[in-house]
């Protein structure tokens, strides 16, 4: 939940550190919010693995390790 209006930033990177896709960069106001992770890259479809996301809202920064499962 943000607590407050802040810039909201939600990426995915690749094991190998490049960046796959931005799933959100906009100004949010504060409540719940999503974004979705579309796995089909301009035409092609995301290989099964492990990538990571970067969440940066305001001050606060988080980075997780979700797993693509097909």
């Amino acid at each position: 939940m943000l607590p407050e209006a802040a810039q909201v930033i939600l990426k995915v990177y690749s094991i190998n550190a490049q960046e796959v896709a931005t799933l959100m960069s906009e100004r949010r106001d504060a409540g719940i919010h999503e974004g979705v992770f579309d796995t089909r890259k301009g035409g092609r479809i995301l290989a099964p693995g492990v990538y990571f996301y970067r969440l940066t809202a305001g001050n606060f920064t988080a980075a997780r390790k979700p797993v693509l499962l097909k």
